[in-house]
């Protein structure tokens, strides 16, 4: 067991090493040049499409592009903003959060590519249903030959959207918060009942199928982003004296690393390293071209690529710059970063309750407890979109009993071997995504460039 530990231990840290950063940064740059910035210019029109302007409900497709946005950033906003912040921040000190959003920047051009294509080439599942993702419009756009790419997606896919990891961090975050404060004895027994209770919020929504889960999901994620919002600016306004020191050391570590223990080195240097944790967050956090994403966009209603492309490039400014920042200032205004020893969401969760005695700490149980939660409905749908696509749309459903039994292992046993497996095969997933999505940018900025046309022809 000890041996199987190691051995996925190294394949999870070789996977989001080196090489996935190149892919991801690197790909994203491409084709960020590629589109000439196109995506961010046009910022407003890519809000008033999320607020409807441009709905139609004859459209093909099966959910509005706002359930797409909230779906896709369900399953996003979770773990890696509350907790992945702060391990940047207690390994690498504020420079880190810099590099997270340099990632998230990044990720919003990824993000515009994958999505669009996920709608312009959508494909038939086996029951005739229309579909989208990154097997279709690997196989759509670039033809039967490259099917192996899209059945590597889907099969990594599938073991990257179980739980476990997720599940095992909630429950963490309930004892630590909940019981062992309270008193309660926490062991096998109290994991099985949080377990069952997981079971039994994520059964009543999955069961449901799509249209169940971006309903939930619309009103889930952004009350709980606004909640969250709220609760990090109390924690700046109680500490509002010390924000703008640490806003500009953000800035200024970032190119001096001077909290990264020095013999941490990547590229000659601290600052390399630094450059690399906090990139590697930020991926881990918005999860740009890895695939994701373009699985719950590509179900939106509509006929225009382009639309969709644009709202989906809102997710990693939702997702990172917006929640990795309202985290990170938390973390760093409070001083907790430095006094205390807390790593993950045991340090964000020390912010909250320094700011806020008594009540902060349950505050944040509740956002993670329901961004958490929502995450499991939108892996859910990823997993058997993916085992869909492989075996059959008749065959789906049988993914959800796998991903329910999935989730009582993650309350009940640490699993690290488990843990690191899902880990190391969901950056897989971004083989196939970036290699097909820069193959097809070419296709991408036609549609953009005849988009602007027909929409400056519609203006006149």
């Amino acid at each position: 067991m000890e041996l199987l530990n190691d051995l996925t231990a190294a394949f999870s840290s070789a996977m989001w090493g080196l090489p996935l950063l190149i892919i991801l940064i690197g790909g994203g740059l491409y084709l960020l040049v590629r589109s000439k910035f196109a995506p961010f210019l046009m910022l407003g029109h890519a809000i008033q499409v999320l607020r409807g302007k441009y709905d139609d409900p004859n459209d093909p497709g099966q959910i509005s592009h706002f359930q797409a946005l909230t779906t896709a950033l369900s399953s996003t906003i979770g773990m890696g903003n509350v907790a992945g912040v702060a391990v940047a921040i207690s390994i690498g000190g504020p420079g880190a959060v810099f590099w997270m959003w340099i990632s998230a920047v990044v990720g919003m051009s990824t993000k515009f590519f994958t999505s669009t294509l996920a709608i312009m080439f959508r494909g038939k599942d086996s029951a005739g249903e229309l579909q989208g993702g990154p097997m279709y419009f690997i196989m759509e756009g670039l033809g039967k030959n490259w099917k192996p790419l899209a059945i590597m997606f889907s099969f990594c896919c599938m073991i990257g959207a179980l739980p476990v990891f997720n599940v095992n961090q909630l429950t963490q975050a309930i004892n630590d918060i909940l019981l062992v404060p309270n008193g309660v004895e926490v062991g096998f027994t109290s994991n099985l009942v949080i377990g069952l209770a997981l079971v039994g919020i994520t059964s009543l929504v999955i069961l449901g199928g799509l249209g169940r889960i971006s309903k939930t999901a619309a009103k889930m994620v952004p009350s709980m982003v606004l909640l969250y919002f709220v609760s990090v600016v109390i924690i700046l306004i109680v500490n509002i004296d010390v924000v703008p020191k640490y806003l500009g050391l953000i800035f200024t570590d970032a190119f001096s690393a001077d909290y990264l223990p020095k013999d941490q080195t990547f590229l000659g240097g601290v600052v390399g390293a630094l450059i690399l944790l906090g990139i590697k967050r930020g991926a881990f956090s918005n999860e740009a071209g890895l695939g994701t994403a373009p699985l719950a966009h590509g179900a939106a209603k509509t006929d225009e690529p382009v639309r969709e492309g644009l709202v989906a490039m809102l997710g990693p400014a939702i997702d990172t710059l917006i929640v990795c920042t309202l985290t990170a200032l938390a973390i760093l205004v409070t001083g907790v970063w430095e006094t205390t020893a807390d790593n993950g969401v045991s340090l964000t969760a020390s912010a909250f309750g320094a700011a806020m005695p008594g009540f902060g700490k349950y505050l944040l149980l509740i956002c993670i407890a329901v961004f958490s939660i929502s995450s499991l409905f939108s892996y859910s749908y990823y997993g058997s979109k993916c085992m869909s696509f492989l075996i059959g749309a008749d065959k789906k459903h049988y993914y959800n009993y796998f991903y329910i039994v999935s989730i009582i292992l993650g309350a009940t046993t640490s699993l690290s071997a488990m843990i690191n497996l899902i880990d190391g095969v969901f950056a897989l997933m971004a083989i196939p995504t970036m290699l097909s999505t820069i193959i097809l940018a070419p296709k991408v900025v036609k549609e953009l460039v005849a988009y602007k046309q027909r929409l400056k022809e519609s203006k006149a």
